[in-house]
């Protein structure tokens, strides 16, 4: 540390307890020799990544678990409670609370991975073999900024909203798919990347910021490209997707497929070049019932992509049939 070696190597890593242990070697150290010989190391952003044998085997204990429960076959709709009681789970969007249950995920308000380091999630098929045809929900953050922020989602809603499409009175939605560079013909708004460089690939602003713009050039909503990173970064760069039937008669029930979509190592870079595409989008489901009494919201800000682009988001990309791994 106290002299500039040339090509001198910094290795760091957290503990359980969340301590950070440090230790730099020399280029002719032993140390320094075994990692340059180490086949298996992959890229976390700027840092070079070595699997321990413990991480290296959470990946086999996850595939495990998901042969297991693609085995059971149909499995009753339920959801766990924070600390960890099974309850039925009768909305739409069950099929991920019922792979979580089984896997044994409590819901939580931190930004970290779902299941022993990695990101799970679950996606809709209308056949097992169709997995590259299916829209997944990526992320679903809260804007920063904007009047939505300022003024308040009320505000913003009567503002940009509309009123419901299936005529329920005393209502207004605010939804639809949102592309960058392109106006949304009910909401009148349009996405913009503002700080990012599409040609390069690279954010070019400290400042920048994932925007909606109204025809005024005011910001009814925007995220932080800093938020959005610490999020994708932390939460993706290890992620599973697994696809599911769902039974909707009589109890709502899923099935999960045997073909698994395995992503590691990514990069926020990536996310915003498949923005910048039109490949993720912003698909929200926000909307404001009772408004002449006494109004209640629902917040949900959705980002999303076909689950054909995935392959863009991650460096390895892999396919896993679990019943033949």
């Amino acid at each position: 540390m106290t002299q500039r070696l040339a090509d001198r190597l910094l290795f760091f890593a957290v503990t359980k307890t969340g301590t950070v242990l440090g230790y730099v070697a020399g280029p002719d150290s032993e140390i320094a020799k075994e990692f340059k010989s180490e086949p298996t190391v992959s890229e976390h952003g700027v840092f070079a990544v070595i699997e321990l044998p413990q991480s290296a085997n959470n990946r086999e204990v996850l595939l495990n678990e998901l042969l297991r429960i693609y085995q059971l076959g149909w499995i009753t709709s339920k959801r766990l409670d924070s600390i960890g009681n099974i309850l039925p789970c009768r909305s739409p969007n069950c099929g991920g609370y019922t792979l979580e249950a089984e896997l044994g995920i409590t819901p939580n308000g931190y930004s970290e991975p779902d299941f022993m380091g990695w990101e799970v999630k679950q996606f809709g098929v209308k056949k097992f073999e169709n997995i590259k045809s299916s829209v997944i929900t990526l992320m679903t953050p809260e804007p920063t900024d904007g009047i939505y922020r300022t003024q308040g989602t009320e505000y913003f809603i009567k503002n940009y909203g509309y009123a419901d499409k299936m005529g329920r009175k005393d209502r207004m939605n605010f939804g639809g798919v949102h592309k960058t560079g392109v106006r949304h013909h009910l909401t009148d708004l349009e996405m913009q990347l503002v700080g990012f460089d599409q040609q390069s690939g690279k954010i070019r602003n400290t400042n920048g910021r994932i925007a909606l713009i109204d025809k005024n050039d005011n910001e009814a909503a925007s995220w932080s490209f800093a938020s959005m990173l610490l999020h994708w970064n932390r939460k993706h760069n290890k992620a599973c997707y697994v696809p599911s039937l769902s039974e909707t008669t009589g109890d709502r029930k899923y099935k999960y497929g045997n073909n698994i979509i395995l992503g590691t190592g990514t990069d926020f870079q990536l996310f915003l070049g498949e923005m910048a595409k039109g490949n993720i989008y912003y698909d929200p489901g926000i909307k404001m019932e009772n408004i002449s009494t006494k109004p209640k919201i629902k917040k949900r800000s959705q980002f999303r992509i076909k689950s054909q682009f995935l392959p863009n988001l991650y460096k390895t990309n892999e396919i896993i049939d679990i019943t033949n791994k």
